[in-house]
């Protein structure tokens, strides 16, 4: 099998490590070779944060170069836009709609870009995008948007629902699993 990649993109705090956790143990157990990267950016300042998740036969680094990408799956939808330029062509965006104001939105020296599910479209790009934050609040807390981004992914991955539940019982602490079971069944069904 050719090398697959997956970006999870978002702002500093919002769960990413635990989503490309996930993802890797996920497709270690289907027995693939698989490369996760550190955090790349600012994650405590509520910078820009990127993760890489390969997976294949055989994957010798962990770095997915700009049109590389199979999947984007973004926890804010101004970072889905900015990570654009990594997709495959017949690649597949799957983002939050929350937004969250970058520092210089914060200042005023600029305004948060509107309509960006449509102009990512209009690139041609494929964007499946949902009110995330919404649907984790519905499952118990704002914390687990990660989660039902999980589930949302998992719509475009051949895996049976119960390597997706062995995968979040191996990483996710036992006192949250039933919360983040839930969020991830409300993001699949969404």
């Amino acid at each position: 099998m050719e090398t697959k990649n997956i970006m999870i993109v978002g702002v500093g705090g919002q769960g990413s490590l635990l989503a490309s956790k996930l993802l890797g143990r996920l497709l270690l157990q289907q027995g693939y070779d698989v490369k996760v990267s550190e955090v790349h950016g600012m994650s405590q300042r509520g910078g820009s944060v990127v993760t890489y998740v390969r997976y294949g036969d055989s994957v010798a680094s962990p770095v997915i170069d700009k049109g590389e990408a199979d999947y984007i799956v973004s926890f804010e939808l101004l970072e889905a836009a900015r990570w654009l330029p990594y997709l495959k062509p017949d690649g597949q965006i799957v983002t939050s709609t929350q937004q969250i104001d970058p520092m210089p939105v914060i200042i005023g020296a600029a305004e948060y870009p509107a309509d960006l599910v449509e102009k990512m479209r209009a690139t041609g790009a494929k964007v499946d995008a949902m009110d995330c934050l919404a649907l984790a609040n519905e499952a118990g807390s704002s914390k687990a948007v990660n989660l039902v981004l999980m589930g949302r992914l998992s719509h475009y991955f051949d895996l049976p629902d119960e390597a997706w539940q062995e995968a979040m019982a191996a990483v996710v602490p036992p006192k949250f699993l039933e919360l983040n079971k839930k969020a991830f069944a409300l993001g699949k069904n969404a």
